[in-house]
């Protein structure tokens, strides 16, 4: 697919020259966001105790943003790229309104229809058409025009069957197919999209792309907060590199994104592993069986009909091995890992585990967004039944591997995604389970978490008797799985090669390939 990109200005300089320039949307100058955390509780108690003597405060400013300046115009696609922590989700909410900056200014001129999280918004006892109306009406919008564009966007994000389901039964790529079909077809002259598409499957992130380019064409402007970096360098016109909370590079997309690459994958950093050189997962499957399935289904209970999220189940994981289990959004993937951890009972068939398991089943899951996210990893790690003197035995070892010791003290909610992901990532890989699931999560981590969680998966085969990896990620799955398994409308199409697997699954994709939407 080929897009024409324009030649808008790139520069921080040339933006301020434009004056009234009616083709600017958003104008930052200087811009500067700043949280505040305490460490008190952290601290021992004799200090806690002399510093409230003394009338000492110990509360640390962290600039989120600090002198961001730009420029974006109508027509532009920009692509904000940079690490986790970096303070590109900040800059969004900023953007849409959610944040007052502390210094500088910030123009928006036109209204704003972001996606800022899955499922923001959203109810999740409520089923996707009602959140469809959920969703419009907190835009502002009359019931009488959500329906006019109701058909629109069931079309667009072809939930089909599930707009009926209500939203505890979605997995994060089904949330994110609803979330940017209701935003993109909101009639805003800026949309702000933050690391969402790397969620859909490969035929809804096509999809999308093209409807990116159609708002775009309207003299819209859309800016995309996204780790993928081949998006960025096809698709955008213009592109920021963001890290520490200051613009590292603006311009051209390839320039910026190609330097970014350099430095996440290890090329500054020697002692970081570069996934394309990371070796294939050479461990050969054991013996022992870590799960074993027969025959199983499952079947959800809706209002006017039933729907089968698994189907005649039948499969074997063996100790040793890596699974990744792909297929399009709705396969039933997420049922399967949810059915696996015990949160979901199945119907019919036989199920054993052997072994404990710990699961990464959605970004933040059982965080506590107001506790910090030291907080969070006694939380996390007390929810999965592990006592606090073995949690305090590795929380040194979790903050290093999260690399987010710098936002430890900061409360959950002013985290990214992206963010939530390493930290439960981290807790959850450090606690040497038997079984380690991971459901969707590792797309919102950058680069160089990707490649350390690969590497990581890896070493846990010394250590647990299997990994269970759901992904989009078809580099993850062909590189560092050992074998997958293929789903598509809760059954197992392919249980093999994880390269035959891939190629099987884009053969599919192009073979129901249906025009995009305008």
């Amino acid at each position: 697919m080929e897009h024409h990109k324009n030649n808008s200005p790139t520069s921080g300089a040339s933006a301020a020259k434009s004056g009234t320039d009616p083709r600017v949307l958003i104008r930052a100058e200087n811009l500067g966001v700043y949280y505040e955390s305490d460490r008190d509780r952290r601290d021992d108690f004799k200090s806690h105790v002399h510093r409230i003597v003394r009338g000492e405060r110990r509360n640390d400013i962290f600039w989120a943003l600090n002198n961001i300046t730009f420029t974006g115009y109508a027509g532009d696609v920009l692509g904000v790229i940079g690490p986790n922590g970096a303070g590109k989700t900040t800059l969004c909410r900023a953007i849409a309104g959610l944040l007052r900056p502390n210094r500088g200014t910030l123009e928006v001129r036109g209204s704003v229809s972001a996606l800022l999280s899955l499922g923001t918004g959203f109810d999740k006892e409520l089923t996707g058409n009602e959140n469809i109306y959920l969703n419009g009406m907190m835009l502002g919008f009359s019931r009488r025009r959500i329906n006019e564009l109701l058909p629109l966007i069931q079309d667009f994000s072809g939930l089909g069957r599930f707009l009926d389901q209500p939203l505890k039964y979605y997995s994060s790529g089904m949330k994110a197919r609803l979330g940017f079909s209701i935003a993109s077809v909101i009639d805003a002259e800026i949309l702000v999209i933050d690391e969402v598409l790397g969620t859909g499957d490969m035929e809804f992130n096509e999809k999308a792309v093209q409807k990116v380019w159609d708002l775009v064409g309207g003299a819209r402007m859309v800016l995309v907060v996204t780790h993928e970096t081949e998006f960025v360098k096809e698709h955008c016109n213009r592109a920021l590199w963001i890290e520490n909370g200051t613009i590292n590079a603006a311009g051209a997309p390839a320039e910026v994104a190609g330097a970014y690459e350099q430095a996440a994958s290890g090329a500054k950093r020697p002692k970081k592993k570069k996934l394309s050189r990371l070796k294939k997962t050479s461990q050969t499957a054991g013996v022992e069986k870590a799960i074993e399935a027969r025959n199983l289904n499952l079947e959800f209970k809706l209002e006017n009909q039933s729907l089968k999220a698994l189907d005649s189940l039948n499969f074997d994981v063996y100790d040793r091995e890596i699974l990744g289990i792909i297929g399009p959004n709705g396969a039933g993937k997420t049922t399967l890992c949810r059915t696996l951890c015990g949160i979901y009972r199945p119907d019919a068939g036989d199920l054993k585990v052997n072994g404990t398991i710990a699961a990464l089943l959605s970004f933040g899951t059982g965080f506590n967004p107001q506790l910090s996210g030291y907080d969070n990893i006694y939380l996390n790690g007390m929810m999965l039944g592990i006592p606090s003197l073995a949690i305090r035995k590795v929380e040194d070892q979790i903050i290093e591997f999260s690399e987010l010791d710098q936002f430890i003290d900061q409360p959950v909610k002013h985290y990214s995604r992206g963010m939530r992901s390493r930290l439960g990532f981290s807790i959850a890989s450090m606690l040497q389970p038997d079984i380690f699931i991971v459901d969707e999560a590792l797309s919102a981590g950058d680069i160089a978490f990707q490649e350390k969680a690969a590497a990581r998966m890896q070493e846990m085969l010394e250590e647990a008797k299997a990994v269970l990896l759901v992904t989009h990620s078809m580099k993850i799955v062909k590189k560092v799985c050992t074998r997958a398994l293929l789903m598509d409308r809760g059954r197992i199409i392919f249980d093999g090669d994880p390269g035959e697997a891939v190629d099987i699954y884009r053969t599919s994709v192009k073979n129901k390939k249906k025009p995009a939407l305008s």
